[in-house]
């Protein structure tokens, strides 16, 4: 039997060529387990064969199980080119299509979703934004910058009360993905430096304009942008494990997130100056000491207490909330613009210097020593 999940694993196989992928597609939006063949069927198909022909690769150990599946499907292949394994690959899964009858209609699934590195879903009046990187702390690449500001943009428009954002896994978001830094484009640093400035400018000012009462969640510990852009949602919870952190001067870099007003207004200058001058990092308490947080709640019990808190909000009258949300912001729109520029014109000046790319090789030398 293979389940939605794995149908997704193997649609993100890179080698599958575009058709064999959209037939998994296919098969992925009827939302049912299906039967393949069973051992002995004469109709054994693999999408290793369907990627790379004939199997001349040794058999894993005996206690490899999953390999050694995965090779004697692929071995039974014999000869088969790879083009007659990818052919033979989409019809197996046009006659599995066939058997199982016409497609039900269901919600967006993790799997249809237009998003790949966040979960977003609707429900109960509440959107919710998760980064869904676990296994990379939710560092943010390029590609999760621009999901994040169109499900800002999708959420801005719906019919939702409220938004959350929040991360999957230990931590709320590790901040930037440092490999980001790692992928020169052919115009060089200067042109990788504007490019990521004008993709920042862009994302802050998707929190800026963002029209309904935004809240985080803060699930675990928060770095750099993450931290910096709190100043720019309404409400922040965090659990008791969560930790603040914004080390720009340890890597050659200067604050961003419109964090260069907000930190000051909320903390006062000295309290914002110890966290981004000099890299303090926050306990949950002490950032809700010092009126970066809302509140914390004991971890054992912070989804649930957050949950109460969220379903109460998303019954409240939502253009009254929107209208509210106007006034009380509203205001300092033309001032969060200005700051918002004057920090991405540092940064890009920033992520041209040496001292900036001295330190960030220096980051990634202390991560081979781990």
């Amino acid at each position: 039997m293979v389940s939605d999940s794995k149908l997704s694993t193997i649609a993100k196989t890179k080698d599958l060529s575009k058709d064999v992928r959209d037939k998994i597609v296919d098969l992925k939006k009827h939302k049912r387990t299906v039967n393949l063949p069973r051992s002995g069927s004469p109709c054994k198909i693999s999408p290793r064969g369907a990627t790379q022909g004939p199997c001349n690769t040794p058999k894993p150990g005996m206690l490899d199980f999953v390999g050694k599946v995965k090779w004697e499907a692929w071995k039974s292949l014999g000869s088969v080119s790879q083009e007659e394994a990818r052919q033979q690959y989409v019809d197996l899964i046009d006659s599995l299509l066939a058997a199982e009858g016409p497609a039900v209609a269901t919600q967006p699934t993790a799997g249809s979703s237009p998003f790949n590195t966040l979960l977003v879903s609707t429900k109960d009046n509440i959107t919710t934004i998760c980064f869904n990187r676990p296994e990379k702390k939710n560092a943010i690449t390029v590609e999760m910058y621009n999901e994040i500001i169109k499900a800002l943009e999708q959420a801005g428009k719906d019919e939702s009360v409220i938004t959350v954002i929040t991360g999957s896994g230990d931590f709320f978001c590790s901040g930037n993905d440092l490999t980001n830094f790692t992928k020169i484009p052919e115009g060089g640093i200067s042109k990788m430096a504007k490019d990521a400035g004008e993709l920042l400018r862009a994302y802050v000012q998707a929190f800026i304009d963002f029209p309904k009462p935004l809240i985080a969640v803060v699930n675990g510990p928060a770095v750099g942008v993450s931290v910096t852009l709190l100043g720019l949602f309404d409400i922040i919870y965090a659990t008791e494990k969560a930790t603040f952190h914004t080390p720009f001067s340890q890597l050659g870099q200067s604050p961003e997130g419109c964090s260069s007003y907000t930190f000051p207004k909320m903390m006062g200058n000295a309290k914002a100056s110890e966290v981004l001058l000099f890299n303090k990092k926050l306990t949950a308490t002490q950032a809700c000491a010092q009126g970066l947080v809302t509140e914390v709640f004991p971890d054992s019990s912070f989804q649930t207490e957050v949950a109460t808190r969220l379903k109460a909000y998303a019954k409240l009258p939502r253009n009254s909330l929107a209208l509210s949300k106007q006034l009380v912001r509203g205001t300092e729109k033309e001032r969060l613009y200005k700051v918002n520029d004057q920090e991405v014109e540092r940064l890009v000046e920033r992520w041209q210097s040496d001292e900036c790319m001295q330190a960030i090789m220096g980051f990634f030398q202390s991560k081979a020593k781990l």
